[in-house]
């Protein structure tokens, strides 16, 4: 009788997404990033967690006038109720463009992680029949996006028209919301206000 094999180190690797697509009713609009950082780095349960990523800062200034809007006083993490609430009323759906992936150098970076399984981005369509509008926020989101949908790459800050899914879609590619994407939150903001239609 021969014994089980063990799990290849390749195998033992590969790490599974987290959380759950976030599919308000209503949504018009579909916000992908990569795959969320080590949860080490989480602040709250929900997507953007790690408390140095800027995007619900970018939320809070362009919606609210207060880039700590969605921020905890006196504690290192957002609110998470706050934010989802703020999706649901602005129908903004949320994934990422991976459900696996393997970290090459075991940190958040999205230049060192590998896309093992793309994201059935056609069947989270189908889940939100109004969706007209799909948002990349970073690089590696945008190249997955670009595969899965066979469209051409939007430039940072513009967008595309495509049809993918049985309809017609208008693509955005978003600067990364990280610090580590050599811009300030002001500047990016200036780029998601296009998207969500706020001057």
């Amino acid at each position: 009788m021969s014994c089980p094999k063990e799990p290849s180190v390749e195998l033992m690797n590969i790490e599974r997404h987290p959380l759950e697509p976030f599919l308000p009713e209503g949504a018009k609009i579909l916000m992908l990033g990569s795959f969320p950082p080590p949860r080490v780095r989480w602040s709250m349960e929900f997507f953007y967690p790690n408390f140095q990523n800027d995007m619900w800062r970018i939320c809070g200034l362009l919606f609210y006038g207060d880039k700590h809007y969605f921020e905890v006083a006196g504690e290192r993490r957002f609110d998470r109720e706050r934010v989802e609430s703020f999706c649901r009323e602005e129908g903004l759906a949320l994934y990422d463009t991976a459900v696996a992936v393997r970290r090459l150098r075991g940190n958040a970076s999205d230049a060192h992680l590998e896309v093992v399984e793309q994201t059935d981005i056609a069947g989270l369509l189908k889940r939100l029949p109004e969706c007209h509008t799909i948002v990349t926020t970073g690089e590696k989101a945008t190249e997955t996006l670009c595969r899965v949908m066979d469209c051409v790459r939007p430039a940072v800050g513009g967008s595309v028209a495509c049809h993918f899914a049985d309809r017609e879609l208008r693509f955005w590619r978003m600067p990364s919301s990280s610090r580590a994407y050599p811009l300030r939150l002001e500047s990016k903001a200036t780029f998601y206000a296009e998207v969500f239609g706020v001057k």
